[in-house]
């Protein structure tokens, strides 16, 4: 029998059955606008070949108007069927199902032509909308359906027609965003008309076979926002109008309270879907913060959903369906839901990936071929650079040893899993321990390892990491001065009043662990729900609690500084920094720029501003902790190249700054592509 029963049954939709409950929800890649059809066939073949039961592709513009920003992919011509042929080929040939995603982004669109039910601006995107007429209206629906009848010509299983997160559908729901006055707005039976009226005309030209989803906002969580009995009424219109299924969207794109990032808890929304659950009798599809199949199996045998969305944890490892069935869970690549490269990319214009797995999306590019001819490869470091280089290249048939001097593996993840909301952390490091062990890695523990050591290996990779960088300010050498990586290991007392120097990841880190007092809010729902002012929408219109956040009270008086003149927090994740800020500045921490540090005593940290050093002031502190960056650590690299022997030096003791697992993965596995 099967661990999980529930995630791995069929579902039955009349004339297609799903052969299981998993659904590889949406996700902007930005591989439909490469144009190379091959690379994003094999994307989603590669994930339809590790038993996903449904995939839903990335949002499709059904016009110019309504794509997400201009050039971005549409289905609108015979090219555009073609090309998604060779895609839907590909899936079916791996006995897989497809749904094409149509979105229209209304006024989140990112260009001069965006169109919404008023013209009203959104607070992230400098174009204002074009109010529609009822012609322009009549033009939207009929544009959704015609790209809804390409699709089918394509090949898809089905269309999802995007009705959530603040985009177009959604937009005409609520009053926030729809101050019209004529039918399609005022009433709220008004302002529902245009995505039935849409999922009508969708089920009209692709017939009776053909899977409709509908994604429905469930929790708008911005003000004027739905409430729960307008959900529940048009659950039951769009099932009347045609979907097969029903997806759950969590908040607007807009909102400011984190959805998806890794300091949510995990199906932290599974409970918004459960209060639909026997409102209509189409399935209902749970989102959001679900990665493994633990959690899948919970959500499905508690009654919260009939399938469950996992976007992000596909692109961690496309296999995942498959090693669940198998019985290998342990195996399954964690999505740590750090938005690094997925998120982060999408919306700074690159092509997605996954700091877990950089493979995703480039499977036509970083390709790990089976070798003809094994090598000893030594690897000299457990973090992530070195943990991939060592994982990528046994997968290839190497034979591999890896020293560190540390008593486990993990490198500088073992310090941010200390962090309250990185709890992901801890299996991250776990996985990479499976997968070491599956693999047959030969490992080394408590090893300090000289050049002499390595000269009868063929290939030795340097992944010694980093060291923290000096940040030579007058009394740092005194007792109360500790260094970041005291604080998390835990070996460092600190007191009340703390100064934190240098505002990048790790100060901010170090803020957060050291604000925080108790159990993590992550893994405490309802305190969570409470710390962002989440409310039950049966309560309160939209999800918002009107007394709005109430975080706990911070543990400590904490002021962070940075040298730089710039924002704190600047250089964090586009899509989560702002999460830390708020989440900091909740808890009355302190962030200042432009600080010249002049000297540390036992008043505290007397610092001052600008080049011209003024405003001098004093920061009261019993602790001061220095996160002022890191320096790469190429002492064993520098000794191998001095005796001749040739080594490739990779992750922080190659380039320290702005030190990020992502791009330490990243090369790692790109380096053992190539050994």
């Amino acid at each position: 029998m099967s661990n999980y029963p529930h995630m791995l049954a069929p579902l039955d939709l009349g004339f297609t059955t799903l052969k299981n409950r998993v659904l590889m929800g949406s996700m902007h890649t930005g591989l439909e606008e490469t144009k190379d059809w091959n690379r994003v066939a094999e994307f989603y073949a590669a994930r339809a070949r590790g038993g996903v039961g449904l995939m839903v592709t990335g949002g499709i513009g059904p016009n110019l108007e309504g794509s997400v920003l201009p050039g971005a992919a549409m289905m609108v011509s015979d090219q555009d069927v073609a090309n998604h042929k060779i895609v839907t080929d590909r899936v079916h040939a791996a006995v897989g199902k497809i749904a094409m995603q149509i979105l229209h982004a209304g006024r989140y669109a990112y260009g001069p032509k965006c169109v919404a039910p008023s013209a009203i601006k959104s607070p992230i995107s400098p174009f204002p909308p074009t109010e529609l007429d009822a012609e322009g209206i009549e033009k939207q629906i009929a544009d959704i359906a015609a790209c809804a009848g390409r699709a089918k010509e394509a090949g898809y299983d089905g269309v999802e027609v995007m009705g959530s997160e603040g985009y177009f559908l959604n937009q005409f729901l609520v009053t926030h965003t729809n101050k019209r006055t004529d039918e399609w707005g005022g009433s709220y039976e008004n302002r529902m008309r245009l995505p039935i009226e849409v999922v009508k005309r969708v089920r009209e030209t692709v017939g009776p076979d053909f899977i409709v989803i509908y994604r429905l906002s469930m929790i708008d969580l911005v003000p004027n926002g739905s409430t729960y009995d307008e959900v529940v009424q048009l659950a039951q219109e769009i099932e009347k109008a045609g979907a097969t299924i029903i997806n759950t969207g969590i908040g607007w794109h807009e909102a400011r309270i984190p959805t998806i990032a890794t300091s949510v808890p995990r199906a932290a929304f599974a409970w918004v879907t459960k209060k639909l659950m026997g409102k209509v009798g189409i399935p209902l599809i749970a989102s959001n913060r679900i990665n493994t199949p633990d959690v899948a199996e919970e959500i499905l045998a508690d009654g919260c959903a009939d399938m469950v969305s996992m976007a992000r944890p596909m692109l961690a490892d496309p296999d995942f369906v498959a090693k669940a069935a198998a019985g290998n869970a342990a195996q399954i690549a964690p999505c740590i839901a750090c938005n690094q490269a997925c998120l982060d990319h999408t919306f700074g214009g690159k092509i997605s990936s996954c700091l877990i797995n950089p493979r995703a999306c480039y499977e036509t590019e970083l390709v790990l071929k089976t070798v003809e001819s094994a090598k000893s490869i030594a690897v000299i470091g457990a973090g992530p650079a070195g943990l991939s280089a060592a994982i990528a290249s046994a997968e290839r048939g190497h034979s591999v040893t890896l020293f560190d001097r540390a008593s486990e593996i993990g490198g500088q993840l073992n310090l941010a899993k200390q962090v309250a909301g990185k709890e992901e952390f801890w299996g991250f490091v776990d996985w990479y321990r499976t997968m070491v062990a599956h693999h047959g890695i030969t490992v080394h523990l408590n090893t300090e390892v000289s050049a002499n050591d390595l000269t009868d290996f063929d290939e030795v990779v340097i992944a010694t990491g980093v060291i923290p960088r000096d940040p030579q300010i007058e009394g740092q050498n005194r007792p109360n001065v500790v260094s970041y990586i005291d604080v998390l290991n835990g070996t460092a007392t600190v007191g009340n009043r703390v100064a934190v120097i240098g505002a990048g990841g790790i100060g901010f880190d170090v803020s957060e662990h050291l604000v925080h007092d108790g159990d993590s809010t992550t893994l405490d729902l309802p305190e969570w729900m409470r710390e962002w002012g989440v409310a039950d929408t049966a309560e309160h219109r939209a999800g918002l609690a009107p007394e709005g956040p109430q975080p706990h009270k911070p543990a400590r008086q904490i002021t962070m500084m940075q040298r730089k003149p710039s924002k704190p927090g600047k250089g964090l994740g586009k899509t989560t920094g702002w999460i830390h800020r708020a989440s900091l500045t909740m808890k009355n921490v302190q962030m200042l720029a432009g600080v010249n540090y002049e000297r540390i005593d036992d008043e505290g940290v007397h610092i001052s501003f600008g080049e011209a050093r003024e405003k001098p002031q004093v920061i009261p502190a019993d602790t001061i902790v220095l996160c002022a960056g890191q320096l790469s650590d190429r002492s064993l690299a520098d000794a191998l190249e001095a005796m001749g022997k040739p080594c490739h030096v990779i992750g922080g003791a190659d380039v320290a700054a702005e030190l990020d697992a992502k791009r330490a993965i990243d090369q790692g596995t790109r380096l053992a592509a190539t050994l």
